[in-house]
This record gives structure tokens, C-alpha cells and sequence, in this order.
């Protein structure tokens, strides 16, 4: 099954919803940074995280980009998505490996470290990004997003994420998904809905079962009639490209091209989203620094 957002909203509660169905651009995350299980399930959780988000901008050439960093053995978390929920990212230290939590459970909040921030950067094309910043509640992941739509957007959210990492190090599950109270959302919507997700329990375990992202949805959003607005699909992405590397190296300066060319005669550069590596040697080096 190939990945995809679901949106869906209550025709009889102001409720929006969105759940992803996300195996795939896991397992492509998984293949390029080669990370052990839970470093997979940090890094899967923040790419789905940030494929639902980015699918919200209504700016088509916009960008989201969260970065974590909760002071935790896997250093910092980057993923960035475009507006179609198409991601990419990496994960600073991949190797770590740590006890369980519990039986099947890895332990992500110790992972990522519990007392550091989550940051959300929105480029809609403006002059400026809008930038918020909040502590992280639990390095969880989910339940940091959770807080940060509560913090600074002040909109009442329920989040869930899983990622479920086979004994072959593969993925085997990848979903979640993003519940929303619209204005005018009253107690006994919230208090349904937080039924709903007690009722179908651990995510993850729900995603074992074959679930769909639309079954996941109308599990927890079982007490409400739902409607399917749109059903996209999304994927592992780098816009990376040897273009944008010559840009990179044109910024740092024609000072700095000529001591780089001095010293090694040519430059190796690594994609940090998908280790491509392009090379640039001496001839093309000079040539750059001409064009300056």
C-alpha cells in the first residue's frame, strides 16, 4: 500500500481530521540514514508529524520545517515538508540503542530527551517564516505537537503516532493521525472524542492490525458522521539537487572558494536529507570562483 494523507470532517461536530498512512517514506528514511529501531521510530514519528502539517499550508510553494532537540542520545531531529506532505529529514545521531520501555515499546521520549524544544518554522513566501517555539512536553513526539497547537496556536488538538520496527530493523507499520476542534466545538464533543481515543488504545497496535488510515480515523471518530474531503499521497522527497550545491558554494564567498581549492583542490558535499554525494573538482571549483 502506497502512502497517503486522508482528510476527513464531522458533518455533525465542528471537528476536522487528518491521519496518514506512512510505512513507506519511513522505510526510505530508514534505508538512507541506516538507523537502529528507535532512532526509526523518533525519526518516522517527526517525518509523519510534519507531512500532516505541511499538507495544512495554503501557500502551494510553502514549506514546514520541525526541528527537535530535546538534549536526549539522538541530538537533534530536522524534517522539512512541502505543502503536498511530501518529506524529508535526518536524525543527528541514528545509532543509539537503548532498553525497552515496555514489552515491544521503545523508549523515544528518553531518546529524544525531554528537556529541550520543539520548533516549527512555516515559510509561506513572505518576507519572514513564522517561527514558534515551545518546551518539549515529553519527547514523545506526538504529545509535543499536541502541546505546541495548544501553545502557540491555541487550537485544541489530539495527536498519535507509531512506528513499528520489525526484527529485521525494517518497518512494519508507520501511521498516526491529527484530530482538530473547530470554533464552536462544545464539552460533549471534546468529551466523545476523548472516548474515542481512549477506545482505540495504543496506535500502533492498531496499525498491526491492517488498519487503514480511514479505519483508524472512523475508530476513534466512531461517535461522529465523517466525510472524506481528499485522500493525497506522500512520499519520502530531497529537493536536493547539484544545482542547489553550487549555490552553497557560491554563498560561502570567492575568499573562501580559493582557500577551499588551496587546501583539498576539490570539494565533496553530502545531501544531509538523502547522503547523495556531489562532487566538485578543482577545474569547476575555479570556475565558480570566477564567476564571482
Amino acid at each position: 500500500m502506497k502512502d497517503y494523507i486522508v482528510r476527513m470532517l464531522a458533518k455533525d461536530a465542528p471537528i476536522k481530521a487528518m491521519a496518514i498512512q506512512g510505512r513507506g517514506l519511513v522505510q526510505r528514511a530508514r534505508e538512507i540514514h541506516n538507523t537502529l529501531p528507535v532512532a526509526t521510530a523518533a525519526l518516522g514519528r517527526a517525518l509523519m508529524a510534519a507531512s500532516l502539517m505541511g499538507q495544512q499550508l495554503k501557500e502551494e510553494e510553502g514549506s514546514l520545517t520541525l526541528r527537535i532537540d530535546g538534549g536526549g542520545p539522538l541530538g537533534k531531529i530536522l524534517v522539512v515538508s512541502d505543502s503536498s506532505g511530501n518529506v524529508r529529514g535526518y536524525v543527528q545521531n541514528g545509532m543509539v540503542e537503548l532498553p525497552l520501555k515496555g514489552p515491544a515499546k521503545l523508549d523515544v521520549g528518553t531518546a529524544v530527551g525531554p528537556r529541550g524544544t520543539l520548533t516549527v518554522i512555516k515559510d509561506l513566501r513572505m518576507r519572514e517564516p513564522y517561527v514558534g517555539t515551545i518546551p518539549l512536553a515529553s519527547g514523545e513526539i506526538a504529545e509535543d505537537i499536541t502541546a505546541y497547537f495548544a501553545e502557540s496556536e491555541q487550537i485544541p488538538t489530539a495527536c498519535a503516532l507509531g512506528v513499528l520496527v520489525d526484527r529485521d530493523l525494517s518497518v512494519a507499520v508507520a501511521g498516526g493521525y491529527l484530530i482538530q476542534l473547530l470554533p464552536g466545538a462544545e464539552e460533549e464533543h471534546i468529551a466523545k472524542i476523548e472516548q474515542g481515543i481512549a477506545r482505540a488504545g495504543d496506535v500502533t497496535a492498531q496499525l498491526a492490525q491492517v488498519l487503514t488510515a480511514e479505519e483508524l480515523l472512523e475508530l476513534v471518530l466512531g461517535d461522529f458522521q465523517l466525510e472524506v474531503l481528499e485522500k493525497a499521497p506522500v512520499e519520502y522527497r530531497c529537493y536536493c539537487s547539484r544545482e542547489r550545491m553550487q549555490t552553497a558554494l557560491l554563498s560561502m564567498g570567492k575568499e573562501e572558494l580559493h582557500s577551499l581549492i588551496a587546501d583539498l583542490g576539490r570539494a565533496e558535499m553530502t545531501c544531509q536529507f538523502c547522503d547523495a554525494v556531489h562532487v566538485f573538482e578543482r577545474e569547476e571549483l575555479e570556475a565558480l570562483a570566477d564567476a564571482l
